[in-house]
């Protein structure tokens, strides 16, 4: 009996050293990423991205692109674009002629937001080393996310980041409902030359051509 349990608490040893250093390499590559990520002094992305519903069998692509220095974005997708300069979000919306401008507020925005899209691991989640992949002749390991907030309405992330550059490859997000979101990175370029004035909203321009200014706070 004494060496049945002596072999169990050995087995709950291992199972728990084998946990732990998981969650430590998975932390040691997250912290490679976010260190390079932040090394650069802008980022720009091209890529895919696609929502899944089976339950409701609706599945959309569709393709963006997003401008990244800091904490500011511009980003393009399903036809709006949406600038943060850091303080204020403004959101243009060509077929409806408005633009939409909202404080940012980190309180309302927990999850993965524009500007935090390589990032956003860093607080309120733990993670460990998911299945490693070939994709293209690329190794992608996947990094499974998980939010420490049990109430959280994301369930899971998966984050693919590529080995040889340590960039994010692909971000597959899972909400409480099975819904699934996924970003896969088609070009990823950085410090590249690009306008001062990318991230200021020229409302001049807007007003003289009809827009509806619509200010919320």
């Amino acid at each position: 009996m004494k060496t049945k349990v002596n072999l169990i608490f050995l087995f709950g040893m291992l199972v728990f050293s084998a946990i732990n250093i998981q969650a430590q390499n998975a932390k040691t590559l997250l912290d490679e990423v976010s260190n390079k990520v932040k090394s650069y002094e802008n980022i720009i992305i091209d890529f895919k991205y696609t929502l899944l519903n089976t339950k409701e069998n609706v599945k959309q692509d569709t393709r963006g692109d997003i401008t990244l220095q800091g904490e500011k974005y511009v980003l393009n997708m399903l036809g709006v674009t949406r600038i943060f300069n850091g303080t204020t979000i403004y959101t243009i919306v060509p077929e409806d002629e408005e633009v939409t401008i909202s404080s940012y507020n980190s309180e309302e925005n927990k999850g993965v937001s524009a500007s935090k899209m390589l990032t956003f691991y860093e607080n309120g989640y733990t993670y460990k080393m998911d299945i490693l992949q070939n994709i293209q002749g690329r190794k992608i390991q996947f990094v499974k996310i998980i939010p420490i907030d049990t109430n959280a309405e994301i369930k899971d992330i998966l984050l693919g980041i590529d080995m040889q550059t340590k960039h994010v490859f692909k971000l597959i997000q899972t909400d409480s409902s099975g819904t699934s979101y996924t970003i896969t990175v088609n070009l990823f370029k950085t410090n590249q030359p690009i306008s001062k004035n990318i991230f200021v909203f020229d409302k001049a321009k807007y007003t003289a051509e009809g827009y509806y200014i619509n200010k919320l706070d």
